[in-house]
């Protein structure tokens, strides 16, 4: 039998999301709160907010349908950034399904949630410009100062050319190679191919 998506008048399906940063951390208090708020399922995560992997609220977000809700407990839960938190929250628009979040009381299908979303919408996009505007000035004044932007390179005039022979010679890997001279192998593919060009 296939699912029946929620429809005007229906009360939606509301789907947690819990997340705990490591493995003596103890969701229970998270697992309550999103219980009592009438979660059919809830998906928990153990790892770290700055992690992009999370196996849990990838199923979450696969599983999501039409009129569905994504209930947490508390955005930092949640998102591991502000941007993307807005990333997920734009997913869930594709989706038609919300978001809502029962510390801060915030739900994307209120009037008033996506009116608080728009705006972190705006914060994360002049945010993104400030670091654009900050990057573009620090390269300017660098090229008046007669410098390049970017990282240093690893690859020395010596380091290639000690590549280049060890390669040609046919008595070692390129794993060997970058090992020897303290770089990695993509930097040895990345010189070579230059060189060979």
């Amino acid at each position: 039998m296939g699912r029946v998506f929620a429809t005007l008048g229906s009360v939606p399906d509301l789907l947690g999301y819990a997340r705990v940063s490591t493995d003596e951390q103890n969701p229970d208090l998270q697992l309550d709160a999103l219980q009592q708020a009438g979660c059919i399922r809830i998906f928990v995560d153990r790892a770290s907010g700055a992690l992009d992997e999370r196996s849990e609220l990838a199923r979450l977000l696969d599983q999501l349908r039409p009129g569905d809700v994504l209930v947490c407990w508390k955005l930092d839960r949640f998102g591991r950034s502000l941007r993307h938190l807005i990333e997920i929250v734009r997913l869930l628009e594709e989706k038609k399904a919300g978001l809502r979040s029962l510390q801060e009381s915030i739900d994307t299908a209120t009037a008033g949630g996506g009116l608080i979303f728009h705006v972190f919408g705006a914060l994360a996009e002049f945010e993104r410009e400030l670091i654009r505007e900050r990057t573009r000035a620090g390269l300017t004044a660098a090229r008046v100062r007669g410098r390049r932007g970017g990282r240093p390179t690893v690859m020395t005039p010596e380091k290639l050319s000690v590549a280049r022979k060890m390669y040609d010679s046919g008595e070692h890997t390129v794993a060997a190679i970058a090992e020897t001279l303290g770089i990695s192998r993509a930097t040895v593919y990345r010189a070579l191919q230059i060189e060979t060009v």
